[in-house]
C-alpha cells in the first residue's frame, strides 16, 4: 500500500491533503516522493520560519539531543531557562511558562487571566471577550474562545463565559465591558484563519486604553503573527502597546513543538507552584532550537523581512486577477478573483506551495527565503491568478 492509502487506512480522518507526500527538503526548496521540487511559501503554516534544515537550528537541536533529550520540569534545565531569559529581555516580559503548542499557549493565558480577576475582583469575573472571526485553538476552550459558530457546533457544550466583539468595532467592546464583569480582552494583531486580516491601529489601540480604563487584562494571541513574522519580533509591537500576557508557539520552535505564554507586570506572579504544569513544556531540544531562532531575530533580519513583503505587494497588488492583499511582514492574504482553490491547484502544479484562509490564497514563506526563490514563487503566483 502507498503512503496515501496508509494515510487513509490508519490516520484520524481530520485533514483534506492535498495530493503530495513530502519527503525532504532543504531551505525554502521540499521535494515530493517523486524527487519533484516545490518553493515552500506555507512553511507548515508558519512553523519551519528558517526553513527546512537550517544549519545553525540543526545544529543547536541535535547537540542539545547528544545532551539530554527531556527532564521534567521538577528539575532545572538550562535551554528552558536561557530562552526565557532572551524572550524577556527581547519583549519586556517578567516570566514566561512554557508548552506544546498555540492552544495549550491560549489555554495557560486564559487560566492566568480568570486566576487574576478571581483573586483581584471575585470568581464571577470570568468573562474573556474575544473578536468575530477570531480563532485560538481546537481544545473545547480555546475553541470556545474563537469567535467563529462554523468551528463551534460539533462540539457544544463549549467552555461558558466567552463574549464576542465585533473586530473593528469599538464602541461593541465598550458595551460589553459595560455589561458584564469581565477578566480579560484577547485579541490576534493579525485574524489569521479568519482570513489573514489585520486590525487597525486606531482599533488596538482603543482595546488597549479600555483594558487599562477598567483594569482589565490584554492578551495578545500571536501564534501565528509571532517571532518576526510580521516584520517585528511580535505583532503587537506594531501597535505601540504594552499587553499583560502573550502567547506564542508555531515559528517559536521552528519546527519543534514549542508554546510560550509570557506574563508581564501585571500577571508575573499569577500562577504558584501547582497552579499549572506540562510534562513536555520547556523541553530541552525544543528550547535549544527555539533560543536560536529567537536570538537570530535582530532589527537587520526583521528589516529583510520588511524589504520582502514590500517585493510581493509591489508585485502582485496591481497583477491581473488580485482583488486585494492583506496582512503583515510575511503573513499575507491574497484574495483572488478565480476561486483560491483553482489558484492553488496551479501553484502546486508548477512547483509552489502556499496554503489558503477562507478565501484567500495564504503566503507564510520561510523568513529567509532568498529573492531568487521568492521572485520564482511570485511569478507562479501571478500567472496562478490570471
Amino acid at each position: 500500500m502507498s503512503i496515501k492509502e496508509l494515510d487513509n487506512k490508519y490516520v484520524a480522518n481530520t485533514y483534506a491533503r492535498f495530493p503530495i507526500e513530502i519527503v525532504s527538503g532543504k531551505g525554502s526548496k521540499l521535494y515530493d516522493d517523486r524527487g519533484k521540487e516545490y518553493i515552500d511559501m506555507g512553511t507548515g503554516i508558519g512553523v519551519s520560519i528558517f526553513g527546512v534544515g537550517d544549519d545553525e537550528w540543526v545544529n543547536a537541536v541535535t547537540e542539545q539531543v547528544g545532551k539530554l533529550q527531556h527532564t521534567s520540569n521538577l528539575y532545572y534545565s538550562s535551554p528552558c531557562v536561557k530562552l526565557a531569559e532572551i524572550l524577556c529581555e527581547k519583549t519586556g516580559a517578567k516570566k514566561v511558562f512554557f508548552s506544546n503548542s498555540g492552544a495549550e499557549a491560549n489555554e495557560c493565558a486564559i487560566k492566568a487571566a480568570r486566576k487574576y480577576a478571581a483573586e483581584k475582583n471575585g470568581a464571577d469575573y470570568y468573562n474573556i471577550i474575544t473578536l468575530v472571526n477570531s480563532f485560538h485553538g481546537r481544545t473545547i476552550t480555546t475553541l470556545a474562545a474563537t469567535g467563529q459558530d462554523s468551528f463551534h457546533n460539533d462540539f457544544l457544550p463549549l467552555t461558558e463565559g466567552f463574549l464576542y466583539a465585533e473586530a473593528g468595532n469599538a464602541d461593541a467592546l465598550k458595551k460589553l465591558v459595560s455589561e458584564n464583569k469581565v477578566a480579560a480582552i484577547m485579541i490576534e494583531p493579525i485574524q489569521g484563519e479568519g482570513g489573514v486580516v489585520p486590525l487597525s491601529a486606531e482599533f488596538v489601540n482603543a482595546v488597549a486604553e479600555l483594558c487599562e480604563e477598567n483594569d482589565i487584562l490584554l492578551i495578545v494571541d500571536e501564534v501565528q503573527t509571532g517571532n518576526g513574522r510580521t516584520g517585528a519580533l511580535y505583532g503587537y509591537m506594531k501597535f505601540g502597546i504594552v499587553p499583560d500576557i502573550v502567547s506564542t508557539a508555531k515559528g517559536l520552535g521552528g519546527g519543534l513543538p514549542l508554546g510560550a505564554t509570557m506574563f508581564f507586570e501585571k500577571t508575573a506572579d499569577v500562577y504558584t507552584p501547582g497552579s499549572h504544569g506540562s510534562t513536555f513544556g520547556g523541553n530541552p531540544v525544543s528550547c535549544a532550537g527555539a533560543y536560536n531562532i529567537i536570538k537570530r531575530l535582530d532589527d537587520e533580519f526583521l528589516q529583510e523581512v520588511e524589504k520582502k513583503h514590500d517585493y510581493i505587494i509591489s508585485e502582485l497588488q496591481n497583477a491581473q486577477g488580485v482583488a486585494g492583499i492583506t496582512g503583515l511582514g510575511l503573513m499575507l492574504g491574497i484574495e483572488t478573483v478565480k476561486d483560491v482553490n483553482e489558484v492553488l491547484k496551479f501553484c502546486q502544479d508548477n512547483g509552489v506551495l502556499p496554503i489558503k484562509a477562507k478565501n484567500k490564497l495564504r503566503l507564510l514563506p520561510p523568513l529567509n527565503i532568498t529573492f531568487d526563490d521568492l521572485k520564482k514563487a511570485v511569478e507562479v503566483i501571478k500567472n496562478a491568478c490570471k
